[in-house]
């Protein structure tokens, strides 16, 4: 039998990011807690948590937190099924989940907030960039994650959802400043340019498209959709934008394109664990409702 009071622990531990606040949550005390880790540490033969600020899981930490998420899914099974064994007190379920920026700033948002209105359920969002959400699965961090990827993870569904349609926009300003002669390899190069993070290629996936060749981009690092649009709309540099979230800018004048009918569609598919769980299937559906209203069909 596995030990579940340690793994309720270790998963208390890596959710809340100490042992004190993981004790708080279970109502015991830090060095019950702190025990309990390094049984179950002695037991599977390795460290199940990085102890650091905050505290973080080792790969095998995440396997197993997400068995214990697992089991909390099963559970709110059970208890729908057999009323007697609901507790007085509200039972809430841990529900991991990787989305990538753009999406949480547009369509996510309203597929997470109807959904969790409704469920018992704490959503804890990880967010990265679409082309590695799904290692987040693979990883064992997270049950569900809106990825770039159609190839199912291991033990995973995957569906389309849609295509995300980015369009390259600046300033009026800055268009006149750098692009006064046309976007091609020259001027692009000298222009700078916005990305995410150091994961972020979507820039330069346009760029050689349109020039059919590298071209190396100066760039500010700005890990935030809503700073993207900031920052383009004070003429810092020009981006990829979500068409949804920049159409007012562009229909004002505010922000204008650097290439008519250059848009980049970016299709996304949603995956999530083989889980028996019909929470799982709700936001399934509440994803799967929200993309069909927002995303262009793929």
């Amino acid at each position: 039998m596995l030990d579940y009071p340690s793994l309720f622990a270790l998963a208390a531990v890596v959710r809340e990011g100490s042992f004190e606040r993981a004790a708080r949550s279970l109502h015991v005390t830090p060095s019950a807690v702190s025990q309990r880790i390094r049984l179950l540490e002695e037991r599977v033969g390795c460290a199940l948590v990085i102890r650091a600020q905050p505290c973080a899981a080792t790969d095998t930490g995440r396997r197993l937190c997400q068995h214990v998420d697992r089991i909390r899914l099963l559970e709110h099974e059970l208890r729908a099924e057999l009323p007697a064994l609901v507790q007085d007190e509200q039972v809430w379920v841990n529900l991991p989940v990787a989305v990538n920026a753009d999406s949480l700033a547009t369509w996510f948002s309203r597929a997470m907030t109807e959904f969790a209105a409704q469920a018992p359920v704490l959503l804890q969002l990880s967010v990265d960039d679409e082309g590695h959400t799904a290692q987040w699965l693979r990883s064992g961090a997270v049950l569900a994650a809106v990825t770039a990827n159609e190839q199912p993870a291991s033990g995973c569904s995957s569906r389309p959802l849609g295509k995300m349609r980015y369009l390259a926009a600046a300033s009026p300003a800055f268009v006149a400043r750098y692009f006064a002669q046309g976007v091609d390899a020259a001027s692009l190069s000298a222009a700078p340019s916005l990305m995410f993070n150091a994961k972020d290629e979507m820039q330069q996936r346009w760029v050689s498209r349109l020039c059919s060749r590298h071209v190396e981009l100066p760039r500010h690092a700005l890990p935030s959709t809503q700073a993207f649009v900031a920052a383009s709309l004070a003429g810092m540099g020009w981006a990829l934008h979500p068409q949804r979230l920049i159409a007012d800018h562009l229909a004002s004048g505010r922000l204008v394109e650097l290439v008519p009918d250059a848009a980049l569609d970016v299709p996304l598919y949603w995956q999530q664990a083989r889980a028996a769980s019909t929470l799982l299937e709700q936001l399934t559906q509440a994803v799967i409702h929200a993309a069909n209203d927002e995303l262009h069909p793929g």
